[in-house]
């Protein structure tokens, strides 16, 4: 494992990405690093998941999701 520093407002601004209470900074970052490829590559496509994003961001803070429990149950797994 590496060490990296990060500035406070750096970090407070991470965690406004965090789409669950756990999720780590590496996902965090892995998870820029694909927006930021896709932006370069398909600029039209990149607005479009962004909003897709965010939407989802929205849903799941409004609680309109399922636990990994209840989409296995759904799905028969």
């Amino acid at each position: 494992m590496v060490m990296m520093r990060v500035n406070p407002w750096t970090k407070k601004n991470l965690d406004g990405f965090r789409q669950y209470k756990n999720e780590s900074y590496d996902e965090l970052v892995r998870k820029l690093i694909y927006l930021a490829n896709l932006a370069e590559k398909k600029p039209k496509l990149s607005q479009k998941t962004i909003r897709e994003i965010k939407n989802a961001r929205k849903r799941v803070e409004e609680g309109e999701f399922y636990t990994e429990r209840e989409a296995k149950k759904i799905l028969g797994l």
